[in-house]
């Protein structure tokens, strides 16, 4: 099966290059014609912007200081325009920019003039941390395939910590735990900081080797100030989404791939592991245990990658961080491994996106989506019933010409001694076709050999849709979608198994508005995906306000903004409605504070155990509260958001407190606590629900760090604790040291349910 996959993928891209001019592209530029030397920007009356990179004799010294000839012999580029506080104005703290390339690195650096140095904010080293963001700091965003629509961005802060992620749909698919191989350096000096940034080519994707016409941006954050520019303008209308705005940025031309750049990476790995748990049927303690697999990844052409892996193993990935959850209806987790990073974004459907990893210590209100997930990734080797080993699998992800392509088929081992956990068979297939500007269509299949629902042999699943963005700031989404799921004795399990969308969002800095319809049948079963509530008919509007008044120096933004959800099963019962108002203060510091004032309608079609012993019998219930939130800065003492939340709650009462911070002793050691509070009144009872965890964090390198998470959560009545340490001893290869332990029953008889210590070597080879 597979073999016959990658030959056709293969036949719909365009053949590799193999040379400079040979297979190269004619590409329309988007903007004025590249500059001549020794010019490297070139404006047109539009404002757009085409930038000329330059070829170097010999590779840079990456030492974080301009001191090689190049600085001195090429132009840097200049002219930063802020976003925020002034739409269009100079930036207010200059920023030097040189775009480099040799036959194997694209080089960024960049330095950074500032005004008070002694106020920059740079506390963040670890690598992937979202507090990157809340530091100083230059994102550098690529579009590859100078699609305008889909990149890859590498940001960096005066630390030298390092983010990357891949991009897709201008910010509406971001997969931020991708990690690739590149390096940084940067130093301070007395009036800023530098940077120097070597990105491989073999870490990007591209149409062919010879000639480029990429799309590229550039982002400075001074936090102390709360300042952002870019390299090409980006309207202050699309707020920390602009950064995304592959349409809108520069073009940069004069790159050249050698044709003989191969992309082939092997990555062994070896692990270890002892365990202990006292849960099992037959209990056990430091069981140990030791395997060898490998993951490779070949470049089928520039664009498409082919990946396999055999004897998957997860050793490494960091503990879930657990979440309060008052509903009955499940909460999503991240896919945080490797294996199915890459090319994530391609298999997102109907303009949905899989939740973000990553974390922040500036949460906003959860957003209320119910939108079906057609492929969530975590269904594969992870089951309610316990871990299903990943035996082999491989994955083709990329582009050819105008097509988006995804194809994924994994074999899991199952658990011997288990029936709930069989062996099963996962495959899926997606495809997007690019129209007009910032459009798509395209369909997804997905089929598990194995079905989860009782009765039923297998599951499958079949949709189209339709993603269109319209001007700069109205997107419509739709899909159909129908699940097909076959009992064992014949037959269908039901005929009501579609499900539909239809979305408008208009979005732009002053005003908002979104409009949805959504349907899902009461036998729509996505077993490969995520269904959060089902079945369910769901009208949706919200209605937002947010100008920006000048005459107060305080405040940079009020937002007014309105919300109706109307939610029904399929024969129209009303089952969940909710009125909400908010009100929201962005101030110039960056301090921000909302009011938000919600009314709810619910009836419970069933008994609905919310905690132990406490049971909301069937009835209609009708409730209202209101939520209290401050968010501190990053340039505060102690960056934190607080809420608090009071009101009716279902036939009773609730009161709600949490607290997200950071509290900084250095640069490399950091406390991050999270509480969050629950008292619940009801008529059947009355109940406290505590959820208190805190993350320890010393970070050696940015390559280097170890980090220690406990929780407790009084509604298991149990502490998770876990010791990780990293270290990247060259990009691409790390080592893992992971401790972890959980205790239950802390108020009757503490005892440990489980304990894993583990320890993994990887190592990549780049062919």
């Amino acid at each position: 099966m597979w073999i016959a996959l990658v030959l056709a993928v293969g036949l719909m891209a365009p053949s590799r290059a193999d040379g400079a001019a040979e297979g190269a592209e004619t590409v329309e530029i988007l903007g004025p014609p590249p500059p001549n030397a020794p010019e490297v920007m070139a404006r047109d009356e539009l404002g757009r912007i085409t930038l000329r990179a330059t070829r170097l004799a010999e590779p840079l010294v990456l030492d974080g200081k301009l001191d090689d000839p190049a600085y001195a012999q090429v132009k840097p580029m200049t002219g930063f325009i802020q976003q925020e506080p002034h739409d269009g104005e100079p930036a207010t703290e200059a920023t030097e920019v040189w775009i480099l390339f040799d036959d194997r690195n694209l080089y960024v650096s960049a330095r950074c003039w500032d005004s008070h140095p002694e106020r920059m904010v740079a506390n963040e080293m670890r690598r992937d941390n979202a507090g990157i963001f809340q530091n100083e700091n230059i994102a550098v965003l690529l579009d590859t395939f100078y699609d305008r629509r889909n990149g890859f961005q590498f940001q960096v802060n005066p630390l030298g910590a390092l983010r990357d992620q891949l991009v897709g749909d201008e910010g509406q698919a971001l997969n931020v735990d991708w990690n690739t191989v590149w390096d940084v350096k940067t130093s301070l000096f007395e009036q800023g900081w530098i940077l120097e940034m070597a990105i491989p080519f073999k870490s990007l994707r591209f149409k062919q080797a010879g000639a480029q016409v990429w799309g590229l941006n550039i982002r400075r954050i001074v936090t102390w100030k709360n300042e952002r520019s870019f390299l090409a303008p980006i309207s202050s209308q699309y707020g920390n989404q602009g950064v995304y705005r592959f349409s809108d940025a520069a073009t940069l031309a004069g790159i050249e791939v050698p044709g003989s750049t191969r992309n082939l990476e092997l990555k062994p790995y070896a692990a270890s592991t002892l365990t202990t748990d006292q849960t099992a049927d037959e209990p056990y303690t430091n069981d140990p245990d030791a395997d060898l697999g490998f993951d490779v990844k070949y470049g089928l052409t520039q664009g498409l990658i082919a990946d396999f892996t055999y004897n998957t193993d997860f050793a490494q990935i960091e503990e879930d961080q657990q979440q309060v959850n008052l509903t009955r209806f499940d909460v999503l987790f991240p896919e945080k491994r490797d294996f199915f990073l890459e090319g994530q974004s391609i298999f997102n459907f109907g303009g949905v996106q899989t939740l973000r990893g990553g974390g922040s210590t500036r949460p906003g209100l959860p957003q209320i989506d119910l939108t079906p997930i057609m492929f969530f990734s975590r269904r594969i080797g992870i089951t309610e019933d316990g871990i299903d080993p990943i035996r082999a699998g491989g994955r083709v992800t990329g582009r050819g010409g105008p097509y988006r392509i995804g194809a994924l088929n994994i074999q899991t081992r199952g658990v011997e001694d288990n029936p709930l956990i069989p062996a099963t068979n996962f495959s899926v297939f997606r495809l997007r076709r690019d129209v007009f500007r910032r459009s798509d269509i395209g369909a997804i299949a997905t089929h598990r050999n194995t079905s989860v629902t009782e009765g039923a042999g297998s599951n499958s699943l079949l949709g189209v849709d339709g993603n269109f963005a319209f001007f700069q700031n109205l997107t419509v989404n739709s899909y159909y979608a129908t699940t097909r799921t076959p009992l064992a004795e014949g037959g269908t399990i039901g005929s009501d198994d579609a499900s539909y969308l239809g979305n408008l969002t208009y979005s732009s800095d002053r005003y908002g508005l979104i409009l949805e319809h959504l349907y899902v049948g009461e036998y729509f079963l996505p077993e490969m995906g995520f269904l959060k509530r089902d079945p369910l008919r769901r009208n949706f509007a919200q209605a937002r306000f947010s100008p920006r008044p000048r005459s107060i120096a305080a405040i940079r933004r009020l937002v007014y903004q309105g919300g109706f959800d109307y939610i029904t099963d399929p024969g129209g019962r009303l089952e969940t409605q909710q009125a909400e108002g908010q009100f929201q203060i962005e101030f110039e510091n960056s301090d921000l504070a909302r009011v938000v004032y919600t009314n709810y309608y619910e009836f419970l079609p069933e008994e609905f155990e919310i905690s132990d012993g406490v049971i909301l019998p069937v009835a209609e219930y009708r409730f209202q509260d209101v939520l209290f939130l401050y968010s501190l800065g990053p340039q505060s003492f102690l960056p934190s958001t607080t809420t608090f939340r009071t009101g009716s709650f279902f036939d009773g009462d609730r009161q709600e407190v949490t607290f997200n911070g950071r509290v900084e002793f250095s640069s490399k050691l950091s406390l991050e606590p999270r509480v969050a509070v629950n008292w619940v009144d009801l008529v059947e009872g009355s109940f406290t629900q505590r959820l208190v965890s805190a993350r320890v964090s010393y970070t050696f390198t940015p390559r280097m760090y170890v980090s220690s998470l406990i929780q407790y959560n009084s509604s298991s009545d149990s502490v998770s604790s876990s010791v990780r340490f990293r270290w990247e001893y060259e990009p691409g290869s790390d080592l893992f040291v992971v401790y972890s332990e959980g205790r239950e029953d802390l108020s009757i008889d503490p005892f440990l349910a489980n304990r894993t210590f583990a320890a993994k070597f990887t190592k990549l080879f780049r062919f």
